[in-house]
């Protein structure tokens, strides 16, 4: 690494060169974000995963521009045109562009108008004209005429002399700079649809004749008109005003008002037209598309976020149930580290004979089971099942939750879940999904790519590179943040740990099949290929809860125990009076331990360890549910007010779950009573809200709410336009299939027959 990065990373985070250079360092160790977080504070001065996360990132970015300059170095010396001083330029380029503008000149060169006509002499020519001291350029251009060479006329002479001008013009370091400011600043994104596709795109209607500057447009618009593009549905330009950048190349070309200075003139317009506008035009569109996608990404990642970090029910005895209508719903019982103990299949929304089988069945398998929450998939038959479920009379202890099965049927057709359960089928598969994921979001979300939980925006649309890295980032981030007990994780949970990987996971879980469950941190080290550096990357987040030492189910690294060992002896005390004394533990002077590799960062989170050893810092488990009255979009009416719970937060708005299988958008303008420029700010994915029904548009399955308070509902086709704008992406969400039932207000409504609950109701009537 150049010493240059470092002062370079310094300036633009506004941090101190040592903190820079230390992490630096450690990553060039083999050092994971998360390890140097946690473990390595004294070194960089208590920075945080985000700030190593950009150190790194950056690291990277410079690492690419100083290979591109090696290679642009290698090519001007090869041809011949390495001087010092064009060295000393490509040595100093702080950016890629700067550098490319730089090398465009001597970068070898597809056939073009410009080496045709040097190729026919006419170089000289055109050099003469740029010069503008000429009086007659046609006079002289008689000079340069040559039948062998293809010049025959005294014009043709002149047209190859300004195609030679314009790549000069056009390979201007100085021009290139100007247009590039103007072009960022100024240019309007112009969409129009292409004649003939208006039905066929009519999801892009609102861009059949759209423009506005493209230093505002916000990223999701963006991405849907070069979606729209792409699709063939829309035509783009992203342009400045024509006469403006014009204007600008002359300014620097252009010296007097001479006949050759026309020529020149003439020269500027063809190269702006023709070669500058196109280039500055990709170039534009390639950064914006990369700002967008990092927007984009930056949305996704905070969702993941949210997601992978939910409340989680915890170690508890659950039923799952994959609901469905004909082909009825996949029923498993899991223990309470998750093992599936039995599976079979009920048919509650068929006939009569049937529902009564569905209730005898979950009615003995609760209690054999000794059954303590019911997770129920929210996808199709969701909110009818759990209508049934809560009519049968179960135990009043039991939590019956819906919960959201984005993915499932990913994991479900996965390699791993065929070598779980091999002898099962994607049904069973996919209930064992959701009923862990009641259990413990993380463990089981990991299981699946996260572009296939559906929380973010357009991200099929943007570098999809970029947002793997991204959100493999978010799940190492998570996981190591919770911690992992490594004798229960399974192989992929094991995978995102610091210092693992999928070879490591594989060797962890074959080890403890093979050998029984990790007694002690110690043991790791006899897993095949965990070497020094990967137990030191991994130990502290790999926890060992009644293991044989107290501490082997803390954050505290085995580094670190000769520390809390000695002051439980100064103490004559215990690990476990120091763990269950709060007492004791004010009494000890963490500045007394202070030594060369262990500072008070250290410390001070070792004694936060010993308060709470191995916590949890995902929020304690609520349950929610939603309004019983409601379970089809068509029971939706303007006015009403409902609990729900957030599925996907955008830039331009949050996408809402209010319980009829289509997720409801509550615009930023509705987010808050005050003005908001984030909705990620006021709201999250996973947050229980209270939101008012503005709208319901059936036919288009779109559903307008709001969080405003006394908020009253809009008048139907009166919706503000920008939201209209902005919820095409809710028209594009895969739609589960729905089953036509009447509405039920002010009750709960069953939308089956159900011969239980009319049991009940009738001896209820007798008493």
């Amino acid at each position: 690494m150049q010493n240059n990065h470092v002062e370079t990373i310094t300036t633009e985070l506004n941090l101190k060169n040592s903190q820079i250079q230390a992490v630096a360092n450690l990553l060039s160790e083999g050092g994971t974000v998360p390890f140097i977080a946690r473990y390595r504070k004294e070194a960089t001065g208590s920075l945080d995963e985000t700030q190593i996360t950009a150190i790194r990132d950056r690291l990277n970015q410079l690492a690419e521009l100083d290979s591109r300059r090696d290679t642009i170095l290698n090519s001007l010396e090869k041809h011949g045109h390495l001087t010092d001083e064009l060295k000393e330029k490509v040595l100093t380029a702080d950016n890629m562009s700067e550098l490319e503008d730089i090398y465009l000149p001597y970068k070898p060169k597809r056939r073009t108008k410009g080496t045709v006509a040097r190729e026919k002499g006419l170089e000289p020519l055109a050099l003469l004209i740029l010069g503008q001291q000429m009086d007659d350029p046609e006079k002289v251009a008689q000079e340069f005429i040559d039948e062998e060479k293809g010049v025959t006329t005294t014009e043709q002479a002149l047209e190859g002399a300004r195609h030679i001008i314009a790549e000069i013009v056009n390979e201007d370091e100085a021009v290139r700079s100007s247009l590039r400011d103007l072009f960022r600043k100024k240019a309007v994104i112009i969409s129009k649809v292409i004649e003939g596709k208006e039905v066929q795109g009519a999801k892009y209607k609102d861009y059949f004749d759209w423009q506005e500057p493209v230093s505002n447009v916000p990223s999701h618009r963006l991405l849907a008109m070069r979606r729209g593009e792409k699709e063939d549905i829309l035509n783009l330009s992203i342009l400045p005003d024509e006469q403006e950048a014009v204007n600008i190349i002359e300014n620097l070309f252009l010296k007097n008002s001479g006949a050759a200075t026309g020529q020149v003139k003439m020269a500027v317009q063809d190269s702006y037209k023709r070669l500058l506008s196109r280039s500055m035009e990709t170039e534009l569109r390639i950064n914006t598309k990369e700002q967008a996608d990092q927007e984009a990404i930056t949305v996704f990642a905070e969702n993941l976020r949210e997601l992978l970090l939910a409340s989680p029910l915890g170690a508890k005895r659950v039923l799952g149930i994959d609901p469905g209508f004909r082909t009825g719903c996949k029923v498993v019982c899991l223990d309470r580290q998750g093992k599936l103990l039995h599976n079979t299949t009920i048919y509650p929304h068929s006939s009569d004979a049937q529902s009564q089988k569905a209730v005898q069945s979950v009615q003995e398998l609760s209690q054999k089971h000794a059954i303590e929450a019911i997770a129920i998939g929210n996808g199709t038959a969701g909110r009818e099942t759990e209508t049934f479920i809560r009519n049968i009379g179960l135990d009043s202890k039991i939590h019956i939750l819906l919960v959201n099965e984005s993915g499932a049927s990913i994991y479900s057709a996965s390699e791993a879940a065929r070598e779980e359960f091999p002898d099962h089928d994607l049904t069973v598969r996919g209930a064992v999904s959701i009923g862990r994921r009641l259990m413990d979001p993380l463990a089981e979300l990991v299981k699946i790519d996260p572009k296939s939980i559906g929380v973010g925006q357009y991200q099929h649309d943007v570098d999809q590179a970029a947002l793997k890295n991204s959100l493999d980032d978010v799940v190492v981030s998570c996981v190591n943040a919770v911690g992992v007990d490594v004798n229960r994780a399974s192989a992929q949970l094991l995978t995102y740990v610091s210092g693992l990987g999928p070879q490591l996971a594989r060797n962890i879980v074959t080890y403890r099949d093979e050998n029984g469950p990790f007694e002690n941190r110690e043991k790791l080290k006899k897993i095949p290929r965990l070497g020094p550096k990967a137990f030191e990357q991994a130990a502290g987040f790999l926890r060992i809860p009644n293991g044989g030492n107290l501490l082997d189910a803390s954050a505290v690294h085995p580094e670190s125990y000769r520390v809390v060992y000695k002051m439980a002896e100064d103490k004559n005390s215990t690990i476990a009076d120091l763990i269950g004394n709060a007492d004791l533990r004010k009494q000890i002077e963490i500045k007394n331990y202070v030594t060369d590799t262990i500072g008070l960062p250290t410390l001070m989170d070792i004694m936060d360890e010993l308060t709470k050893p191995g916590r949890d810092p995902r929020k304690s488990f609520e349950a929610f549910a939603f309004a019983g009255h409601v379970s089809d979009i068509k029971d939706l009416e303007p006015g009403m007010q409902l609990p729900a719970i957030v599925t996907n937060v955008t830039r331009f708005g949050a996408f809402v779950d209010v319980g009829v299988h289509q997720d409801g958008l509550v615009h930023i303008s509705e987010l808050a009573d005050h003005y908001v420029t984030d909705p990620s700010k006021v709201i999250k994915v996973n947050q229980k809200v209270n939101v008012t029904v503005l709208e319901v548009d059936l036919s288009r399955k779109r559903i307008s709410l709001s969080m405003r308070t006394g908020q009253k509902p809009a008048k139907t086709g009166k919706t503000d336009k920008n939201r209209q704008q902005q919820s095409q992406q809710q028209s594009q969400r895969p739609q589960a299939p729905k089953k036509s039932q009447p509405k039920h207000k002010g009750k709960v409504k069953e939308p089956f027959h159900n011969p239980l609950a009319e049991a009940l109701k009738k001896l209820r009537n007798l008493g």
